[in-house]
């Protein structure tokens, strides 16, 4: 079965610190269809997540890291 990847970068409005960033990594790439998601320490603000598209949406991503009660936005992504 052939796996699809997308990717789209999130921008999250918290300042969090490098335990809360990685506690979010970590989260997001639990997600079922995500193949990796990770923050850069020179743009914390911003995380890259890889995904599958016919498994999950980007839109469906911003869900689950609003329900974590971060303030985010996507910046690119289908």
């Amino acid at each position: 079965m052939p796996i699809y990847n997308a990717n789209v970068v999130v921008h999250i409005d918290e300042n969090l610190s490098p335990e809360e960033i990685n506690q979010v990594e970590q989260n997001v790439a639990g997600v079922g269809g995500v193949v990796s998601a990770c923050v850069h320490e020179r743009t914390p603000h911003l995380m890259v997540v890889d995904y599958d598209p016919q498994v999950l949406s980007s839109t469906y991503l911003l869900h689950q890291l609003k329900g974590r009660g971060l303030h985010a936005e996507l910046i690119g992504g289908i």
